[in-house]
């Protein structure tokens, strides 16, 4: 089998894997955490031109903090608009070719400034593959026409036991995986991604965004040990849905748990924590019996301040953090443990001035920027449209300028 070659990533590598993406799918009858997937040499990736992400990642002391920001590929770009054009969201998710030119466009945008592209898709694909409607519905979100009721309905009983083969249904992601891989040419790494399994459990209940959170809480307060099975069901299907993401061509991957902070310390240590560290733990053993080496893994549990220390043993090598956390006191919390942190601005600076982005800058730096190791400079959340994209460049920038080396 050909064995990626990603543990400690090398430049002078050629990365020969998923070459016949059309292969991976062939078998739809087969479930996709026992089918043994083909490769063949009929594509192959330029060697990696820049593999500061992936060597800080790894927590290696390196020149410089590479960067990149969450939804760097989105609304606040005039180019995203124009390469959607009149199509559903969901619908530019499911194109292959309209989400490698989304997925593309920072990358070309900032180029010499950004570390990294992440592939253009969505968290509630897995929802999705588990056989719910999820709709997008401009300037309001994700809404769920029909969301989990109670563990007594009937779509709970039918979510629960489907057996979801993840290659036939969320085939278009790894095809576009592999198309953005080929087309960046080896300019910056590809980072694949998933919702945490607590945070798409709230989207399935709730049925969209909430402020209150009523429906989830009554699930986990109510119904326990049914929401656990769900959540360990949803964590399992993250694990297929990284690792052939990887498999196509991903070279570093993220779990989004957007909602962690709705928990608190008792509940999150129930509800979240444990199949975060499920994930974790699995992930490396799926690719191992797919013949692939171990890729960087982040964590994001947004809003869960008092959950970082525990958060740097689940087994990830990142830890993403909201601007709720200050840089200080997060590195001393961390102490020696070779985890890497990522974060962590506040994305309203960007809507300041070019003074205000310096400065929020500056106290990432002095926080976090430690021995030219242990850091990943991004927001603390995804950009948000309306944002000026010159704004997001000077805060490149300043990363830059301040992290050189005189």
């Amino acid at each position: 089998m050909i064995q990626f070659l990603g543990g400690v990533p090398s430049n002078a590598c050629l990365d020969l894997r998923s070459l016949d993406i059309s292969l991976y799918f062939s078998d739809q009858s087969v479930n996709s955490s026992t089918e043994i997937y083909k490769t063949t040499m009929e594509h192959s990736f330029e060697p990696l031109k820049n593999d500061l992400l992936l060597r800080a990642a790894w927590g290696q002391t390196v020149e410089r903090p590479p960067m990149w920001v969450m939804r760097q590929a989105g609304r606040y770009l005039p180019e995203y608009h124009e390469a959607k054009g009149n199509r559903d969201f969901f619908e530019c998710c499911r194109d292959p070719e309209v989400a490698t030119t989304i997925t593309l466009q920072p990358v070309q945008r900032y180029a010499g400034l950004i570390d990294a592209a992440i592939i253009f898709s969505d968290i509630l694909v897995i929802p999705q593959a588990m056989g719910m409607v999820v709709e997008m519905v401009d300037k309001k979100g994700p809404h769920f026409p029909s969301p989990l009721k109670t563990p007594d309905d009937e779509q709970y009983g039918q979510v629960l036991a489907k057996n979801v083969d993840v290659a036939a249904e969320l085939d278009y992601v790894y095809k576009a995986v592999t198309l953005t891989r080929q087309r960046l040419q080896g300019q910056v790494p590809l980072i694949g991604f998933c919702g945490a399994p607590w945070t798409l459990f709230c989207y399935m209940v709730e049925g969209g965004g909430t402020k209150l959170f009523a429906q989830v809480k009554t699930w986990i307060y109510r119904y326990p040990e049914e929401s656990k099975k769900l959540l360990a069901k949803i964590a399992d299907i993250c694990v297929d849905h990284l690792a052939l993401q990887v498999k196509a061509g991903a070279q570093l991957v993220m779990v989004f748990d957007s909602w962690a902070g709705e928990l608190g310390p008792a509940s999150y240590r129930q509800f979240s924590e444990p199949y975060l560290k499920r994930i974790a733990e699995k992930l490396p053993e799926k690719l191992k019996a797919l013949g692939l080496d171990k890729v960087p893994m982040t964590v994001f549990p947004k809003g869960a301040w008092y959950a970082l220390d525990s958060a740097c043993n689940l087994g990830y090598n990142v830890v993403g953090m909201d601007w709720l956390h200050d840089p200080k006191e997060a590195v001393k919390i961390r102490g020696d443990r070779n985890i890497v942190f990522q974060g962590n601005a506040d994305p309203g600076v960007l809507y300041g001035t070019k003074e205000g982005i310096t400065t929020a800058v500056q106290e990432m730096v002095d926080g976090f920027w430690v021995g030219n190791k242990g850091w990943i400079a991004n927001l603390g959340h995804g950009i948000t449209p309306g944002v000026n994209p010159d704004n997001l460049k000077h805060f490149f920038e300043e990363v830059h300028r301040l992290t050189k080396k005189n």
